[in-house]
């Protein structure tokens, strides 16, 4: 089976998106935005150049929430919208998708593999498109590095991230994450996000720590598939930020 044989609709769409450039997610929380407010937000995201929606962030989010944000925000846009486990708690049939992430440098296999053996038969269920993710956390790391109980990659060390990335595609991983952590101080460095882009051949998403137009030349220049936001937004709304954000995004795609 080829690789676009093996891809799910949602899958397909954002591959086909990545032939054109690179491509922007907005980050929602389902507890901090709830229902019509994260559809309205969603609206005003995608009005702006974003590409898809995540639904996810804090710990503690329950089916509810997430029912009620997914159906706010496919009501409101048509672009996918794709949820960012915080676990299986976190997982709706009202979505269009889920990061079926593997949590590479945690200390606990639970977030590595055994939480999966568990949901994947929800996943199922539910019918929800899995997209298999390896997910990797740089330093500083911020919440997600405490509650994920991870080894951090060193900012100095991108030879360690790539070879991580390596690894989840060799494992069969269509998507790899550099995850600086929410609220970071700064991204994951442009040096480790290009010595990642020149290992692997899978798409590769940056988050954590992307505030500015600044912060996301670099990030695109070095060959990040996907750039995420979500404190941006929790913090300014869809404001100049934001939008200079997705405008390096939209500047990179089209030349």
């Amino acid at each position: 089976m080829t690789e676009p044989e093996r891809w799910g609709p949602v899958e397909g769409r954002l591959n086909a998106l990545l032939a054109g450039g690179p491509i922007h997610f907005t980050l929602i929380d389902p507890e901090k935005s709830r229902g019509e407010t994260a559809g309205a937000l969603a609206r005003g995201a995608v009005k702006a150049g974003s590409h898809a929606i995540l639904l996810g962030g804090s710990t503690g989010i329950t089916r509810a929430l997430v029912d009620d944000a997914a159906r706010a925000i496919r009501r409101a846009v048509d672009v996918p919208t794709i949820i960012f486990p915080e676990g299986p708690g976190s997982l709706s049939p009202e979505a269009d998708a889920v990061l079926f992430m593997s949590l590479l440098n945690s200390r606990n296999l639970d977030l590595v593999v055994r939480a999966h053996a568990r949901a994947a038969p929800l996943v199922r269920a539910l019918g929800l498109e899995a997209i298999p993710m390896g997910y990797i956390v740089v330093a500083p790391g911020m919440r997600v590095g405490e509650v994920g109980q991870v080894d951090p990659v060193p900012r100095e060390e991108p030879v360690t991230a790539a070879g991580y990335a390596l690894a989840a595609e060799m494992l069969g991983m269509r998507l790899v994450y550099l995850e600086a952590g929410s609220g970071a101080p700064a991204p994951v460095p442009a040096a480790m996000v290009a010595e990642v882009r020149r290992t692997i051949r899978v798409p590769l998403i940056v988050g954590g720590g992307i505030r500015t137009g600044d912060d996301a030349r670099p990030l695109l220049a070095a060959g990040a598939s996907v750039l995420v936001t979500g404190t941006v937004t929790e913090e300014q709304g869809l404001g100049a930020g934001f939008h200079a954000i997705v405008e390096e995004v939209l500047r990179a795609r089209h030349g």
